[in-house]
């Protein structure tokens, strides 16, 4: 069986600017999207600037100077932002130069994500002017950025990056409340209840199943915290945690669990 992606969803966004206006705004887009990357978790980055073949084979749009002014505002903009840098040359859109920026994941694999590029295209299709300091009608510069490149790839890359395994900030399920007997599910509801009054995300696991069994399924689907009670848990007003990579920390007070897990949520803390 072959299977294919029949759509994807991009986070383009078109900018108008003036020639004097591009390398500031070049410079903002690509610290937005190494801000966007660094929240996520991902701390390495390589860009690549892609130019033109100096008008060579007239595959390419836009005039000399367009691509001259482009070119130069893409590697100013990336040394401002001090990402390290390649040129590969002929490698540009035709309608203008670009900048990639690839991440490199946990594992060492570099990733093609955020874009940012001009294109000396459309203005012209569209006819777009603006009324400069000169009094004349002037054709702005039109530049492309794209954060994620596509939010299903991204998506993607980010699971291969944490092996599924995602910090708590960003897990579907932040925490499991798992009573060991039924008649611990009613202490098991209260837990459930503060944990969600604070906006973290839960699941009471009440299947009539052994309390190891049930670690062992949240361990599997990897949710960052396990919320075993029982007898003592309940008279103390407590709960027994355990955490997917640094197992059994003890039983610590219900008000002390949620503020820690609270604040991992709060932070976007990579690692929990």
């Amino acid at each position: 069986m072959v299977c294919c992606v029949c759509a994807f969803c991009q986070d383009d966004a078109h900018i108008f600017c003036r020639p004097d206006q591009i390398e500031d705004e070049v410079v903002d887009c690509l610290q937005f999207a190494v801000d966007v990357l660094k929240t996520f978790g991902f701390e390495k980055y390589e860009a690549e600037l892609s130019t033109w073949d100096n008008g060579e084979s007239g595959k390419y749009d836009g005039t000399p100077d367009q691509w001259t002014l482009g070119e130069n505002a893409l590697s100013k903009a990336v040394a401002r932002v001090g990402l390290k840098v390649t040129t590969i040359p002929d490698e540009a859109a035709f309608y203008g130069p670009k900048i990639d920026v690839k991440l490199v994941d946990a594992i060492g694999r570099k990733w093609q994500l955020s874009t940012v590029q001009f294109d000396f295209t459309l203005p012209r299709r569209f006819g777009l002017t603006y009324i400069g300091e000169d009094g004349q009608k002037h054709q702005p510069l039109m530049v492309h950025r794209a954060l994620y490149g596509s939010l299903e790839r991204f998506f993607g890359i980010l699971l291969e990056h944490y092996a599924g395994a995602l910090p708590v900030w960003l897990s579907p399920v932040q925490a499991a409340v798992l009573p060991i007997t039924d008649r611990h599910l009613e202490y098991g509801r209260k837990v459930e209840k503060a944990l969600a009054d604070a906006g973290i995300r839960v699941h009471v696991d009440a299947r009539p199943e052994k309390v190891n069994y049930k670690i062992r399924e949240a361990q599997l689907q990897k949710i960052p915290y396990m919320l075993v009670i029982g007898d003592r848990e309940a008279e103390a007003g407590a709960v027994a945690v355990r955490n997917r990579r640094q197992g059994d920390l003890g039983a610590k007070p219900l008000d002390e669990v949620v503020a820690s897990i609270r604040k991992l949520i709060e932070d976007r803390t990579p690692t929990e």
